[in-house]
């Protein structure tokens, strides 16, 4: 905080935002400024009031009002974080929280250098987040609708005569044959086949726009490298780097396991050594694929069909580390179930070291480029 003369704590609403100010190098506590309008002319107005910008930091708390708060700053001269909720050290037995004591505490402890800031990204890179959570939202959508109708066909006692696999063409095809005497049932049912219809055609949207941005976004480079990965797909890797933006910000692969909340927890002291379940700290988004992909790596090690399809064109580097991942990841899976540990444990030490080689693809990348 070298020329910080003053830290700004911002407890940030829809509607307003609480104020706080302590001063660097002073031992009194931090002071209530009051409340403003959460809009850029108030704020502008705010910090032209509490001095030079460039003699200013704030900070306040991730959360549903995003980063626009985070770049009005930024323009403004004034250097501005966004904290991790979660890391926000909290007093044991504190039962009164107020927009006052908030912004109090996040000057306090902002000043005191205990906030853990998280990684703001681009708009690009938000833009492409939003667009992939979009889509995760619309297959829960779609996983929604057809247990309504499954339910549905279920209380009629309504199956196919063939024996075949739901969802798939042949399915599709039998329900548009079904009728119901009963006109209430049959506008029902027709609804609910609607409604699957439509979220269907949501995804196909989304999945076009997401093809695009791997094409084209600054990142398509590393999109496409990633996808040498066994068990990553274009959707898959689009949703990494858009959950990450920037692989630099981990210095190696153990820090960014354990950003992605795969590594175990632990208790311990003295010598006795205590590890529990993953932490499950970090992106959530960001875990819940990786887990998908970790469960490719059950199958025998082998370069064939969409794989071989994806690696053409990618450094011979890039091709290395896929490989490796390939056998050591399907060795440790094997290993693990060998020794009695259940599937679910074992994907999840997959995981885990699948997300290492996912940094040092990134890496090779960076230097690629430079």
């Amino acid at each position: 905080m070298k020329d910080i003369t003053k830290v700004v704590g911002l407890d940030v609403s829809k509607d307003f935002i609480a104020v706080a100010i302590a001063d660097v190098g002073s031992r009194e506590a931090a002071r209530y400024y009051g409340e403003v309008p959460n809009t850029p002319e108030a704020v502008r107005k705010l910090f032209s009031k509490l001095g030079n910008a460039s003699e200013i930091e704030a900070c306040y708390e991730a959360g549903p009002t995003g980063y626009e708060l985070q770049r009005l700053l930024t323009q403004l001269g004034v250097r501005c974080i966004v904290v991790a909720p979660t890391l926000i050290p909290k007093r044991p037995g504190e039962r009164i929280k107020t927009d006052r004591r908030d912004a109090l505490r996040l000057a306090q402890l902002f000043r005191a250098g205990e906030l853990t800031p998280v990684y703001v990204p681009t708009r690009e890179d938000e833009g492409i987040r939003d667009l992939v959570r979009a889509r995760e939202d619309a297959k829960e959508d779609q996983l929604r609708a057809r247990h309504r109708l499954s339910k549905f066909l279920l209380r009629h006692d309504i199956k196919p005569k063939q024996k075949m696999t739901t969802w798939k063409t042949r399915y599709r095809a039998w329900l548009d044959t079904l009728k119901f005497e009963n006109r209430y049932e049959d506008v029902t049912f027709r609804e609910y086949l609607h409604a699957i219809d439509e979220v269907e055609q949501r995804i196909k949207r989304l999945e076009t726009e997401i093809h695009h941005a791997a094409e084209t976004s600054s990142h398509a480079p590393l999109i496409q490298a990633l996808q040498s990965l066994r068990g990553v797909k274009e959707t898959t890797a689009v949703t990494i780097v858009a959950e990450i933006g920037d692989f630099r910000r981990f210095v190696n692969p153990r820090q960014f396991m354990g950003y992605t909340g795969l590594v175990p927890s632990e208790h311990s002291s003295g010598s006795v050594k205590r590890k529990g379940r993953i932490t499950k700290t970090g992106n959530t988004h960001l875990r819940r694929v990786l887990v998908e992909s970790a469960w490719s790596y059950r199958y025998r090690p082998a370069v064939k069909g969409e794989i071989r399809k994806r690696q053409q064109g990618q450094p011979a580097e890039v091709q290395r580390i896929s490989w490796k991942a390939q056998n050591r990841l399907h060795n440790k899976y094997t290993r693990l179930v060998s020794k009695g540990k259940p599937s679910n444990q074992a994907i999840t030490a997959v995981a885990r070291e699948l997300a290492g080689f996912m940094w040092a693809i990134a890496r090779q990348m960076q230097k690629d480029k430079a």
